[in-house]
């Protein structure tokens, strides 16, 4: 079985792509988290839903999108969907929280829309809805590896700028952090990493490798880096042990995943009940 993962090319691409998720997920996750925004993947996941549905629906009126993939028409909407509630939580300064269910019921409303408009349920959707091993391609990893530098270059960058803002981002004001600037670029990386890992995860399954090895990391880390390490490594394990027994059992990708993360988080929690009895 390990002989084919390095025998077929979509394989050896699932494996990369899958490393690299597992890497940039629990890091923006954490950040996500200590802001309280932890339901931000889920509304940004339905506008990317939405993006790449209109990819598909683009490519088969117009016959120069054809050879466009539908994951940068994704990015693109999710993009646009970070800048809007970005802006929203502007708006309503006292119940910031509420940009996020109104950017995800537009991103369904318009998703239904556009399945309506195209006549049928695309079969290559469901590949986007919970991830399917087979379908990665080079275009996706070559994809996911440019947005896994750009969010691992943009972190290590600003991280004391970040780190300021999500845990008191009035102090980073008065401290001349731009705040803003901040926020909005880290909008955008969440929304581009989202766009990214929906072919191995699903975009509608990838909160979940977001937030549940941060879930884990959080019962038993001592300091906020190493709740990042420790995401990390739950996040690593879940997506490797889920992709090999999807590959083993033939199950969606995506949903191995996060049983496997859910699993881990369990196992944590069990972990550190019996330490807390015996002491």
């Amino acid at each position: 079985m390990l002989a084919d993962w390095w025998q077929y090319d979509f394989l050896r691409y699932t494996l990369f792509s899958g490393i690299l998720i597992g890497l940039i997920c629990p890091i923006l996750g954490t950040f996500l988290i200590v802001r309280r925004l932890s339901m931000m993947a889920d509304g940004l996941s339905h506008v990317t839903l939405s993006g790449v549905a209109a990819g598909m629906l683009i490519s088969k009126k117009v016959a120069f999108f054809s050879l466009v993939n539908p994951l940068f028409f994704g990015m693109l909407f999710a993009v646009i969907g970070s800048l809007f509630i970005e802006r929203l939580r502007k708006v309503y300064k006292a119940y910031q929280d509420l940009a996020i269910p109104i950017i995800l019921s537009a991103g369904l409303g318009l998703f239904t829309v556009l399945i309506s408009i195209a006549d049928g349920f695309n079969a290559d959707l469901y590949s986007y809805l919970f991830g399917k091993i087979v379908t990665v391609s080079i275009e996706d990893l070559y994809a996911l590896i440019g947005v896994a530098v750009v969010v691992l270059g943009t972190v290590v960058l600003i991280y004391k700028e970040l780190f300021a803002v999500s845990f008191d981002e009035e102090f980073a004001r008065v401290s001349g952090v731009a705040r803003r600037s901040i926020n909005l670029l880290f909008m955008v990386l969440v929304a581009l990493t989202i766009a990214a890992s929906m072919r191995i995860v699903g975009v509608l399954l990838i909160s979940a490798l977001i937030t549940l090895p941060v879930a884990a990391s959080l019962q038993i880390a001592k300091s906020f880096r190493q709740t990042i390490y420790l995401s990390i490594l739950f996040a690593e394990f879940s997506v490797l042990s889920g992709l090999y027994f999807a590959y083993l059992l033939d199950w969606a990708s995506g949903g191995t995943i996060v049983l496997m993360a859910v699993l881990v988080m369990l196992v944590v929690l069990g972990v550190k009940k019996l330490r807390v009895a015996f002491r």
